[in-house]
C-alpha cells in the first residue's frame, strides 16, 4: 500500500468532509432545477406518470416486503426480494454481500478498460496524445483514497521534527520526559561552538519552554523537558537567552540593508525561524514574569539579537511589542522603563516599516490604560513614558502625523460629545454626568501627552529647516484643549485648569506658535472663590494642584483653597508672560493684563493676593521699560521679521527682569518639591522596614510556638 502524502493527509483531515457535504448540496440543487426545467430522467418520468392509487400500492409494497425483517436479519442478506405487487411493478435489486464487492470493483475496472480501449478506435488522435503525455490515465485502475492511509506513521517523525519541538504539547506522551540538569546544559553549551545544529536549537527551546513554564501544572506534563535543578535553571536562561543568539549569529550573519539587518536566504534559516517562534512564546511569558531591571536588560537585549527572525510572524510581533510596552508602563523601576524605552525606539528606527505604527499605537493605549490612577507617587513615571513615547512619534513625522490626527479627533469627538449631552437630556443618559467624560485624569494626560509630543517635534529652530508636519496637528489640539478648560468654569475644577494651561505654555514655549493663555486665567478671577471672604475655618495641609484636578468639597471655601489658587494664578501668569520676556512687542502684550489687573486690586478685598499682583506689576512694568530702552536702539521696523526675530537673541532669558523673578520662583519651587520626594521616600522605607519587622517578629513567634509545641509533645511521651 502506497504512503500518503502530508497534503493528502491534510486534506483528509480538514476539507474532505466539507467537500462532501457541498457535493451532495450541489448535486441534490442541480436535481431540484432539472425538475423545474423538465430534464427528469427515466425513472423520474415513470414515476410521474403514476397515478395516486399507484403509488400508495407501490409505497405500500415495499413496506410489507421488510415489515416482518428485522436490522440484523436485513444486513445479513443471502434472501430473495419478492417482487412488487401492482401494475407496472418497478425492478427491486438485492442487497449485495461482502463478497459482491469485489466484484463490482472488478466490473467497473473492466467497464473503464474497455471505454479505454474504445477510444483508439472512436478518436485516435486524442488517443495518441493520451500516450505521449499520460500514460497513467491509459492504465487508470480505480481505488479508494482513504484505503492508501499507513496505520505506520512513525516514518514521518523526522520530516515533522520542526513542528513537534516547536509545540512540546503535541509531544507524545508514551515518551519519557528528560530532566535537564547542569551536566546537560553544559553540553548543549559545548556543542553550541562544536557542533551547531538545527536539532540542538530545538532543544535548548523546547527545555527553555519548559523551564519557563514550571509553575503552571496544567501544562507540565505536555512537555518534553524538565528542568528542577535551581543551577540548571540559571544556566540554562543564559544559554538560551546569551549563548544561544549569538551561535545563530554566528553560523548565520545578518545581512544589513539600508540600516536594517535581514534573514540570508538558506533552507537552515527557515528551520530555525520556526524553532524561534515558540521561544518567542517563552520570552514573552517571561517578559510578564520581570521582577528587576538585569531580568528586563537580559530579555531584551536576547529579543533584540534575534528579532529579524519575528518580522514575517505579524501576531507574534504584536504580543512582544504588547508585552515590552506594558513593562514601560506598570513598572515602578526608572531603570526597568529606560530599558524598556531603548528597545522600542531602537528596533523602531531599525525595523520603521514592519513595526512603527504598531508600536505608535500600542504605546499610546498602554500609557491612556496606566494613567487612571494619578499620585504623587506615579506622576514621575507618567511623566518619564509620556516623553520617552512622543520621542517615538518623531521617527517617521508621516505616519506620526496619521497616528496624531486619529487620536486628537478621538478627543475632540468625545468632548463634543459631552457638550451635547450637557445641553440635552436624553432618556438613557444623565446630563449631570455627562463632564465625566472629559473630567478626568486620562482625558487630562491624554492632551499633555499630545502636548509633549508636537513640543519635541515641532521646534521652530529644528535642524535642517524644514517645518515638521506634525504642526498643522497644533491649532486642533489647542481647540480641544480650551473647549476642556471651559467646559465647566467652576472653582471645583480650576485645578484641572491649571493643569492644562501648564500644558498649552509649554506647547507656546516649544513651538513658537502664539496661545492667548491670560483671558484663561483671567476667567478665575470673577469667581466666588476670589470675591467672597472664606467662612470656613479649616487645618486642611496645603492643597496639592499638582497631583490633583479635582478639589473635594472639604476644601471649597476656605482660606487654604484661596491662597492656593492665588499662588497658582500668579506662578502661571508669570510663566506666560516670561516666554515674552525678550521679544519687542512685550509693552504692548502685557498692556491689556496690567490694566484689568490693576482694576481688580481696587475693588478686591484680598489683601494677601493684592500684594502677590502688585508685584507682578511691578515686574511687568520694570520689563516693559527694559525692552522700551533697548527698542530705542535698534533702527529697523516692525515689517522686517528677520531682524525682529534676532531682537535679543544673544540675551538670556533669565537677565531681564521678569526673567529673573520667574527663574527665583522656579528655584524655591523645586527645593519645595525636593523636600516633599524626600520624605515620601522616607516614609515608603519606613513601612518596608516595619512591615519587615512584623513579618520577622511573627515569624519568631510561630518558631517559638512550634518548640513549645515540641517539648508539650516529647513530656507527653515521657
Amino acid at each position: 500500500m502506497g504512503k500518503v502524502s502530508k497534503s493528502t493527509k491534510k486534506f483528509q483531515t480538514k476539507h474532505l468532509k466539507h467537500t462532501l457535504d457541498h457535493r451532495r448540496k450541489q448535486k441534490h440543487h442541480n436535481k431540484k432545477i432539472q425538475g423545474r426545467r423538465g430534464n427528469k430522467s427515466e425513472e423520474e418520468k415513470r414515476n410521474a406518470a403514476l397515478t395516486k392509487e399507484e403509488q400508495k400500492l407501490r409505497d405500500s409494497s415495499k413496506e410489507e416486503v421488510f415489515k416482518d425483517m428485522s436490522v440484523e436479519d436485513f444486513f445479513a442478506g443471502g434472501f430473495d426480494v419478492p417482487k412488487n405487487k401492482g401494475p407496472k411493478a418497478v425492478k427491486a435489486k438485492a442487497p449485495k454481500a461482502e463478497n459482491d464487492s469485489e466484484d463490482s470493483s472488478s466490473e467497473d475496472e473492466d467497464g473503464m478498460s474497455e471505454n479505454m480501449a474504445n477510444l483508439a478506435d472512436k478518436d485516435p488522435e486524442f488517443y495518441k496524445y493520451l500516450q505521449e503525455n499520460d500514460k497513467d490515465l491509459l492504465d487508470f485502475k480505480p481505488s479508494n483514497p482513504l484505503d492508501n492511509i499507513s496505520d505506520d506513521e512513525g516514518e514521518d517523525d523526522e520530516d515533522e521534527e520542526q513542528t513537534t519541538e516547536a509545540a512540546p504539547g503535541k509531544q507524545d506522551k508514551s515518551n519519557d520526559t528528560v530532566e535537564v540538569d547542569l551536566k546537560l546544559v553544559r553540553k548543549w553549551k559545548k556543542d553550541l561552538n562544536s557542533a551547531f545544529s538545527v536539532k540542538l536549537i530545538r532543544n535548548i527551546v523546547s527545555s527553555f519552554k519548559a523551564a519557563v513554564n514550571a509553575n503552571k501544572e496544567e501544562l507540565v506534563d505536555e512537555y518534553k523537558y524538565a528542568v528542577v535543578d535551581e543551577k540548571a535553571f540559571q544556566e540554562l536562561m543564559f544559554l538560551a537567552l546569551k549563548d544561544m543568539p549569538a551561535a545563530i549569529q554566528k553560523a548565520h550573519p545578518y545581512h544589513v540593508s539600508k540600516g536594517a539587518r535581514t534573514l540570508s536566504n538558506n533552507s537552515n534559516v527557515n528551520k530555525i525561524a520556526s524553532a524561534l517562534k515558540s521561544h518567542a512564546g517563552s520570552m514573552i511569558t517571561l517578559l510578564h514574569d520581570i521582577t528587576n531591571t538585569e531580568t528586563a536588560a537580559l530579555v531584551l537585549h536576547s529579543l533584540d539579537q534575534v528579532f529579524p527572525y519575528f518580522l514575517s510572524h505579524r501576531r507574534i510581533l504584536k504580543e512582544i511589542i504588547k508585552s515590552v510596552v506594558e513593562i514601560g508602563a506598570t513598572t515602578r523601576d526608572l531603570d526597568t522603563q529606560i530599558t524598556a524605552f531603548a528597545f522600542l525606539n531602537n528596533s523602531s528606527r531599525e525595523f520603521r516599516k514592519s513595526i512603527l505604527d504598531t508600536v505608535l499605537r500600542t504605546t499610546y493605549s498602554s500609557f491612556v490604560k496606566s494613567c487612571r490612577k494619578t499620585n504623587i507617587r506615579t506622576m514621575p513615571l507618567i511623566n518619564f513614558q509620556k516623553n520617552s513615547s512622543a520621542e517615538l512619534f518623531g521617527i517617521d513625522e508621516v505616519l506620526g502625523y496619521q497616528v496624531g490626527f486619529e487620536y486628537i479627533r478621538q478627543l475632540a469627538i468625545h468632548l463634543r460629545n459631552s457638550i451635547n449631552a450637557s445641553t440635552k437630556q436624553t432618556a438613557n443618559s444623565n446630563p449631570a454626568d455627562a463632564y465625566k467624560i472629559v473630567y478626568n485624569w486620562q482625558f487630562c494626560h491624554s492632551l499633555d501627552f499630545w502636548s509633549r509630543v508636537l513640543s519635541s517635534q515641532c521646534h521652530p529652530d529644528k535642524e535642517g529647516g524644514k517645518e515638521s508636519q506634525l504642526r498643522q496637528l497644533i491649532y486642533p489640539l489647542v481647540q480641544v484643549t480650551i473647549g476642556v478648560i471651559r467646559l465647566i468654569p467652576t472653582a471645583q475644577f480650576f485645578p484641572l485648569r491649571f493643569y492644562l494651561i501648564k500644558s498649552l505654555i509649554r506647547l507656546s514655549q516649544n513651538t513658537g506658535v502664539f496661545i492667548p493663555i491670560y483671558p484663561l486665567l483671567s476667567e478665575i478671577l470673577t469667581s466666588t472663590a476670589f470675591t467672597k471672604v472664606p467662612k470656613k475655618k479649616s487645618t486642611l495641609p496645603t492643597f496639592d494642584f499638582e497631583h490633583n484636578i479635582k478639589c473635594n468639597q472639604g476644601y471649597l471655601g476656605t482660606k487654604v483653597y484661596q491662597d492656593g489658587l492665588g499662588e497658582k494664578f500668579v506662578e502661571l501668569l508669570c510663566e506666560f508672560y516670561v516666554l515674552y520676556c525678550k521679544n519687542v512687542s512685550f509693552p504692548e502684550l502685557v498692556t491689556p493684563a496690567v490694566i484689568a489687573l490693576r482694576r481688580y486690586i481696587k475693588t478686591s478685598k484680598n489683601f494677601k493676593f493684592n500684594k502677590q499682583v502688585s508685584n507682578v506689576l511691578e515686574k511687568l512694568k520694570q520689563n516693559s521699560e527694559f525692552i522700551l530702552n533697548k527698542r530705542s536702539e535698534i533702527d529697523f521696523g516692525p515689517t522686517n521679521r528677520s531682524e525682529v526675530a534676532r531682537f535679543l537673541a544673544d540675551l538670556p532669558w533669565n537677565k531681564t527682569p521678569l526673567g529673573s523673578y520667574v527663574q527665583v520662583h522656579r528655584e524655591v519651587k523645586e527645593e519645595k518639591a525636593r523636600i516633599l520626594r524626600e520624605s515620601l521616600a522616607e516614609e515608603e522605607e519606613n513601612h518596608v522596614k516595619s512591615t519587615s519587622d512584623d513579618e520577622g517578629a511573627n515569624a519568631l513567634e510561630e518558631d517559638e510556638e512550634d518548640e513549645e509545641d515540641a517539648e508539650m509533645s516529647d513530656a507527653s511521651r515521657e
